[in-house]
């Protein structure tokens, strides 16, 4: 398999990176900053933002109503988002004897639901003015669910579905929406992995994919830094193989 790098467009327009109270998410925030764009992050939480310039905004993405108006205001401050990054979780460890109807769901409700909630209040703009970029952050979890981890591992599954279902939906009618799934990686120090990546190194990926906006990477995912190909069966490949098919991986650079 080959890689083919692929540049970042010029920085421009109003970004919104939600889970910004985060390590992952700060450094995210502060790396957009620093390449020259207006940043808003929202926590449910207050944060100290890593670069002066990010707006931080206080909602929980959960709740529809603080979303409608944390966006009201991040309209007022900086202007109408043309880039929105869903990175708003929570990954409680939890058994699923120990798990009650109401914790579940809300663990859904902030992984799957808070992303939904975010991209129904910049979707109007970016149709009417014919683009606009969203990712979402998510993990291979609902392929080999962990431990402890059945409501995460549903709820960032479904959000992998949402994103599909948001290109089937937009992609032939608004081209100029591009939109992704990216897994950064489990960052240091989540959960306490000793040799994870750095959240600095995650977040310059994150940013380099946030400016691209071609329109040929609609739907696909990315894995850390580059296009993430599904495997195939030894098969497919071995015919891949003899008929001199092959195609080139998306390489951020």
């Amino acid at each position: 398999m080959q890689d083919s790098a692929i540049h970042v467009e010029a920085p421009e327009g109003v970004v919104v990176v939600t889970g910004a109270g985060s390590d992952l998410g700060r450094a995210l925030a502060a790396a957009l900053a620093l390449r020259g764009l207006a940043v808003a992050g929202i926590s449910a939480t207050a944060f100290q933002p890593a670069h002066d310039a990010v707006v931080p905004v206080i909602a929980d993405v959960r709740d529809p109503v603080a979303v409608t108006a944390a966006f009201g205001l991040i309209r007022e401050r900086l202007g109408a988002p043309t880039i929105l990054i869903n990175g708003a979780e929570v990954y409680p460890h939890r058994d699923i004897l120990e798990e009650t109807p109401a914790s579940f769901m809300d663990t859904v409700q902030l992984n799957l639901g808070g992303a939904f909630n975010c991209c129904h209040a910049v979707l109007p703009e970016m149709v009417a003015r014919g683009h606009g970029r969203i990712i979402n952050i998510v993990t291979f979890a609902d392929v080999v669910p962990a431990p402890l981890a059945a409501g995460y591992s549903v709820s960032k599954g479904a959000l992998r579905i949402l994103t599909r279902a948001l290109v089937s939906d937009l992609g032939d009618r608004f081209p100029g929406i591009v939109i992704n799934d990216w897994v950064p990686g489990t960052h240091t120090p989540r959960k306490g992995i000793p040799d994870g990546v750095d959240p600095a190194l995650a977040a310059e990926w994150g940013a380099n994919l946030a400016l691209l906006h071609d329109r040929a990477i609609n739907g696909l995912v990315f894995l850390q830094d580059r296009e993430h190909l599904p495997p195939k069966s030894l098969r497919g490949r071995v015919k891949d193989r003899v008929m001199g098919r092959g195609r080139v991986r998306v390489r951020l650079k």
